[in-house]
């Protein structure tokens, strides 16, 4: 899942101080014009007309500025999490809240995009992002399971579901990203995780298409392994 207190434009209609704002905006300016490496917080702080002090408020690390807003969507995704009624299908509920990351990243989509070469370009900043996704997976999955516990094999469903949440996601997310911002973000990833309804959910999903006006059905026993199901899939997918 593979972000913005502030991405740039964002100002002050979700409650964030405006010196937030103006250290990304200034983050960025200087990133794109001397590269990640070359610039340093003094340099950022100097743009931006605040001192180190007001910087490190903020964010704890330069790195910290490249995805100011991964803390926020973290909290919100944990509370949305554990707001869910016992009820609702647990597969549909993690779902959801993955796109809750789409949404954000979505809010600006030339700030995304910008990150998003950033990121491809500074290993140190794929090793963060990689520890934030990982956060993202840890929360979906403890949702998980607390709601399979007591179930044969509920760590590792609740696992084996999380890891292919953040895999769909990331996978339809980083399309959009590669497209400079320009396809439809959300049914890229709402297409993405149909797949992991189709194969974990317990209530009926969004049919996988594959192709226009083409329905993929398949039918497997009951108990199968969750791993021959997703076999299956694939194959009637011509994926195999």
């Amino acid at each position: 899942m593979s972000s913005s207190g502030a991405a740039p434009g964002r100002g002050d209609k979700d409650g964030k101080p405006p010196m937030r704002d103006a250290l990304v905006a200034a983050a960025f300016r200087l990133f794109l014009e001397r590269g990640y490496e070359q610039t340093t917080v003094d340099d950022i702080v100097a743009l931006a007309g605040v001192g180190r002090r007001s910087f490190f408020r903020y964010f704890p690390s330069k790195e910290d500025v490249v995805f100011p807003d991964h803390e926020r969507c973290l909290a919100d995704m944990t509370a949305f999490l554990a707001a869910g009624s016992t009820d609702t299908d647990p597969v549909r509920r993690v779902c959801d809240a993955a796109r809750l990351v789409l949404l954000m990243y979505a809010e600006n989509p030339t700030f995304s995009v910008q990150r998003y070469r950033l990121t491809k370009q500074v290993p140190g900043l794929r090793q963060y992002e990689l520890s934030v996704v990982w956060r993202y997976e840890r929360a979906l999955a403890g949702y998980l399971r607390a709601r399979y516990a007591g179930l044969r094999d509920g760590i590792l469903r609740a696992d084996v579901i999380a890891a292919a949440v953040v895999a769909a996601h990331n996978n339809a997310l980083r399309s959009w990203l590669r497209s400079d911002g320009k396809e439809d973000a959300e049914a890229a990833v709402d297409h993405a995780l149909g797949h992991v309804r189709a194969s974990f959910g317990t209530e009926p999903a969004p049919a996988v298409s594959g192709g226009a006006g083409d329905v993929v059905v398949i039918v497997s026993r009951r108990g199968a392994p969750l791993w021959r199901v997703v076999q299956e899939l694939e194959a009637a997918l011509g994926r195999g």
